[in-house]
């Protein structure tokens, strides 16, 4: 077990505990995500509960992106030692870019929410960033779009996560990819399913 990775572990069934009897989601699709090796988890952001919703969904670690604020707070030293990768969104972060790279060269799971933030909109969906397809075209990844659908409302929730067939690019034209990824997830949110 990766010394770094305990506290995502010890965590990971208390969440999960916590979010079925909380919020009891509906996950579609789960089977998508591959049992090991790298791989990109990509989707709509709807709330800070985003991330403790996708850990309840797998047994594998995720190593999110986030904002650096986060790591910056009292609670740094907890998400570190989550394995989480703190994102400057103010600039190009080389650095995050870098650790990202290395995860899924290790053959790890991680999560990026291509919007970058929370979608506060009312818009579906707000304009992807190029992290997702860059990351995946510079380690030969795989993606898995997922979306969230619902509100998170204690003991009444209709939150629904669906995880997509994974994909791969097909060029090296990322503004193209780009476009391709936000309309698989755009046209999922938008079905009545």
């Amino acid at each position: 077990m990766k010394k770094r990775y305990i506290l995502y572990r010890i965590a990971r069934p208390i969440i999960k505990f916590f979010i079925k009897i909380s919020f009891n989601p509906k996950i579609i699709g789960k089977e998508h995500i591959p049992l090991d090796g790298k791989c990109i988890l990509a989707g709509n952001h709807t709330s800070n509960l985003d991330a403790l919703l996708l850990m309840s969904t797998t047994k594998r670690t995720i190593r999110f992106l986030a904002k650096k604020e986060l790591h910056k707070s009292i609670f740094g030293k907890l998400f570190e030692s989550a394995g989480t990768i703190p994102v400057d969104r103010s600039k190009k972060d080389t650095l995050a870019k870098e650790k990202s790279i290395s995860a899924l060269t290790k053959g790890e799971l991680i999560c990026i929410f291509p919007e970058g933030t929370i979608n506060r909109t009312s818009e579906v969906i707000m304009p992807f960033k190029y992290g997702t397809v860059s990351f995946a075209q510079k380690t030969n990844s795989k993606i898995v779009p997922f979306i969230i659908k619902g509100k998170y409302k204690f003991f009444r929730s209709r939150v629904k996560i669906k995880f997509l067939e994974p994909i791969s690019l097909k060029t090296n034209n990322l503004e193209e990819e780009n476009k391709k990824l936000m309309k698989i997830i755009k046209e999922e949110l938008e079905t009545n399913e």
